[in-house]
């Protein structure tokens, strides 16, 4: 008898546990619902997936799904088809010698803008290495995942810098998958790939935005020192929501670590990193990482863009960030004491990098380098 009392009792105990969780999840919908976000939309990958995969004639279905679930975008959020005589000319090279770029990866929606060469008709582009598969998966991300990716090309540095040389662009921004499978992370490979742009195109401005080479010193120096003019790495979000939008392997602590490693290897490096808005972040975060990244990595420069969600399978949008809010956070970031701010819903971390003040304060960098290479 006294066990059937112990049964009973715990059924009653797991009963009330579970009703008091529906009851807090109502109310997380209920709150929730103000920003039209419920917590329907972080299944609504689940869902979606199950119903391709099951039965593929039913994607329609799928889709409608997904459109019915997200926030309907904001009229501020449209950018222009790509076109354009230097588009086309980037896109063929790039298919002709096998490249990958992250633009195309990516489905970043300023393509054609930053191809094309834009109102001041300086083109950019980013060159995407070490293959089109990543070793992580962050909720983010649109680019293809694996844990055992394609062995690297080792034509690839050459590819990439007779692509480019072809070209003639102003500034050059080289990024890459992660590669954990690799010793060395790819950092070799990056560099290789830098010096040979340099030996073929010597007066390019030339970016990398890199992988957090898990927090490896030795690796991230030898990007930083490979000759390139700035090194970017991005933080992406605040320190709280790390962890639900990024991949477990990568770290707010380790980004910042990142970048400070950089200005330690090479302290007349420009440095710079992208937070996207707009997944959940509040005011008072946004603020402290814009603190972190100046007093901890004394980062430079700093981008700010919306989260836009690739594909029904990827984190939902938390919310869209207003016009005005963008122009804040440009003017509190200047405050800070960054030397260039880039603010705007499509703003990406690559986004117009070869702009007339990023190529002056990179070619600015340059030239004290030289003069004190020169008086050594």
């Amino acid at each position: 008898m006294s066990n059937t009392r112990s049964r009973t009792k715990s059924t009653n105990t797991k009963t009330s546990r579970l009703e008091a969780l529906r009851q807090q999840l109502e109310e997380d919908e209920k709150e929730s619902n103000q920003g039209n976000i419920t917590i329907h939309d972080f299944t609504t990958a689940h869902e979606e997936e199950k119903i391709v995969k099951t039965d593929p004639s039913q994607i329609d279905k799928a889709k409608k799904i997904a459109k019915r679930k997200a926030l309907p975008k904001p009229k501020w959020l449209k950018a222009e088809a790509p076109k354009g005589e230097n588009y086309m000319r980037l896109k063929e090279t790039v298919r002709s010698l096998g490249l990958a770029t992250v633009c195309e990866e990516a489905k970043c929606p300023n393509i054609g803008e930053c191809w094309g060469g834009g109102e001041d008709g300086t083109a950019t582009a980013t060159i995407m290495i070490m293959g089109d598969t990543c070793t992580r998966g962050c909720s983010f991300c649109a680019v293809k995942t694996s844990r055992k990716p394609a062995p690297l090309d080792p034509l690839e540095p050459i590819k990439t810098a007779q692509a480019i040389e072809s070209w003639g662009l102003d500034y050059i921004v080289i990024t890459s998958v992660d590669r954990d499978e690799l010793d060395d992370q790819g950092a070799n490979h990056y560099a290789q790939t830098v010096q040979e742009i340099k030996k073929k195109c010597p007066d390019l401005l030339v970016e990398c935005l890199t992988p957090d080479f898990r927090g490896k010193e030795d690796l991230i120096s030898i990007v930083a020192r490979s000759g390139l003019d700035v090194f970017a790495h991005n933080v992406e979000t605040v320190e709280r929501m790390t962890k639900r939008v990024r991949d477990h392997r990568a770290g707010y602590w380790q980004s910042l670590g990142v970048l400070k490693t950089v200005k330690e290897a090479v302290p007349s490096m420009i440095t710079k990193t992208s937070i996207m808005l707009g997944v959940g972040e509040t005011e008072d975060e946004i603020r402290q990482t814009l603190i972190d990244l100046r007093e901890f990595a004394n980062v430079d420069v700093v981008t700010f863009g919306q989260y836009l969600r690739p594909t029904p399978r990827h984190m939902p949008v938390h919310r869209y960030v207003t016009p005005e809010e963008f122009d804040k956070w440009y003017e509190i970031a200047m405050g800070m004491g960054y030397k260039y701010v880039a603010s705007g819903a499509l703003v990406r971390s690559s986004y117009k990098a070869g702009e007339y003040f990023m190529k002056s304060l990179a070619l600015e960098n340059k030239k004290k380098i030289s003069k004190a290479n020169i008086s050594q």
